[in-house]
């Protein structure tokens, strides 16, 4: 967010919108948000509370941590009773007594729960205290009329709070609550995922969820311009942040501010060592503070191990057990506890980190200072540097290149591996032969074909739009080579596709895949993304 525009989150704003209008029409919808960290999250949320106003509604936001249930319990009250008599006009203090006491005039049904409940919880009674403390907003919706909606920010630390049969219990609850709507985020993915899907999985009160994702290349590109458009960067180096980040809007933030600080007399390869490599730099300090979390458990030599040489671009499990010299099912234990930590995720035979600047950091930080034979820093910074510069020179020297030569190049790395992409299952065939198509239509112009042992990949390119008369062409120009029973014909753009030309490559039985499937793959084989 850059002052008072928000980039490219607007469609999850207007989710979360409508869900509380629709709740105001007695139409609840509780809301699951999910996503890495420094993916925005709270952003979003704070962007909606800050132009949110209607009095029909109270909010209530909780950043949930590791606490007792006595504190979450007051927290909560707190929050309630504050927000309510926020518009009141009564100068107001954040303590819990003076806030019953003034409240009580009010709503004296929601205040008498709140002292018994209290009273319950100071006495180290646990048994309903938290359901107890959700039902509040029932009662102070029969006593005001007002709805509450209730922001549990990292909803999995309310297990922290040590109440037994937790999501049992609210999910219960949540069907008879119909005058209170929950938004709840999580950053554990692995984890939020599985209590959504089985414990507060409803047929009633059910939880939509929201996969927040990472800026695409369009809105992270707009993001650097109006960061970065006084400082006239080279095009070729705002790509490169595009593709370095991931577009995780935190990392193009910090890097920005640092770039804007430095006022045009320090590189690009100075920001990232100031950031990455010293020590007090904010990215070293995060990414240290983060591994720290995997050194005290058995097998921890196991688990570092694995995030350093997927990293480095060993990241098929087969390869990783011959590396590691350990039986495939010994690694999947700790394959299965960084999957379950979301450290690493896994797409078919392939394993990766999805926080791209963390990988960039295991590699070239981390691991060499622990490979170092000395405590020579100037060697270790100038390695470090040396990595940051060829790194960003393979990137200028390969995106410059024909989108045509790219593919044949990423289609030669194959060698029988599966992923999936758009749900689908994909066998990434090792082709023996590997050829340029032309196509004499005014839309499709170059193509690729494949050929293994045991099948026929046939691949049309065009950096524009696709179009149903494209899926069309394409579909006649793959009859030439009916032949071949086993066909892949796939269609490639640099841009969205839309809803109908989509359905339409169904029909025909092609893959329809756009710039984000293609650097899904990318990022598997360590290749620059495309990103124009």
């Amino acid at each position: 967010m850059i002052k008072d525009k928000i980039f490219g989150r607007e469609n999850y704003l207007e989710i979360i919108k409508q869900r509380v209008s629709g709740l105001l029409e007695g139409y609840r919808r509780n809301i699951a948000v999910i996503g890495d960290e420094s993916v925005g999250k709270s952003s979003i949320l704070f962007r909606f509370l800050s132009g949110f106003c209607d009095n029909r509604v109270i909010i209530l936001y909780l950043e949930l941590r590791h606490e007792s249930l006595l504190s979450f319990t007051r927290r909560f009250i707190g929050v309630l009773l504050y927000n309510f008599m926020h518009n009141s006009g009564i100068p107001l203090k954040e303590d819990l007594d003076f806030l019953i006491l003034k409240s009580e005039r009010y709503i004296p049904r929601t205040t008498g729960k709140i002292k018994v409940l209290l009273n319950a919880v100071a006495k180290r009674k646990k048994q309903n205290i938290f359901t107890e403390t959700l039902s509040l907003c029932e009662i102070f919706y029969q006593e005001t009329g007002k709805c509450c909606v209730v922001i549990f920010d990292e909803f999995c630390n309310l297990e922290k709070l040590g109440v037994k049969n937790l999501y049992r219990e609210w999910s219960r609850f949540l069907v008879a609550q119909k005058n209170t709507m929950y938004i709840i985020t999580s950053s554990s993915k692995f984890k939020a995922n599985a209590v959504l899907s089985r414990e507060l999985s409803l047929l009633f009160g059910n939880f939509e969820i929201v996969t927040v994702e990472p800026f695409d290349i369009k809105t992270s590109e707009a993001y650097l311009e109006n960061r970065l458009g006084i400082l006239n960067l080279n095009d070729g180096l705002k790509d490169f942040l595009v593709h370095f980040t991931g577009g995780y809007p935190f990392y193009l933030e910090v890097i920005s501010e640092e770039l804007l600080k430095s006022s045009q007399h320090l590189q690009l390869a100075d920001i990232l060592e100031g950031l990455l490599f010293n020590s007090g730099g904010i990215l070293n300090q995060r990414f240290s503070n983060y591994i720290k979390r995997f050194m005290d458990l058995p097998r921890s030599n196991d688990y570092i191990s694995i995030l350093y040489f997927v990293s480095s671009g060993r990241n098929k499990v087969k390869e990783l057990s011959s590396i590691l010299h350990r039986q495939q099912k010994e690694l999947l234990r700790s394959l299965n506890h960084l999957l379950e930590a979301d450290a690493l995720v896994r797409n078919g035979d392939f394993l990766k980190i999805n926080d791209r600047v963390f990988g960039f950091w295991l590699r070239f930080v981390y691991q060499q200072k622990l490979q170092s034979l000395s405590f020579d820093v100037k060697y270790q910074k100038e390695k470090f540097r040396g990595g940051i510069a060829s790194m960003i020179q393979e990137f200028l020297d390969i995106s410059g290149r024909p989108l045509i030569e790219r593919m044949t190049r990423l289609l030669g790395l194959f060698e029988d591996e599966t992923l999936q992409i758009e749900r689908k299952k994909i066998r990434l065939n090792h082709f023996r032969e590997i050829k340029r198509l032309e196509f004499n239509h005014r839309g499709l112009k170059n193509g690729l074909l494949g050929r293994s042992s045991e099948s026929l990949w046939i691949m049309a390119m065009k950096e524009e739009s696709l179009t149903e008369d494209d899926i069309a062409d394409f579909s006649r120009e793959c009859r030439r080579y009916r032949k071949n029973k086993l066909q892949k014909k796939i269609m490639l753009t640099l841009q969205d596709i839309d809803h109908n030309t989509r359905l339409r490559a169904m029909e025909e039985k092609i893959l329809a895949w756009d710039i984000n499937d293609l650097n899904q793959i990318m990022d598997l084989f360590f290749q620059p993304r495309v990103i124009k």
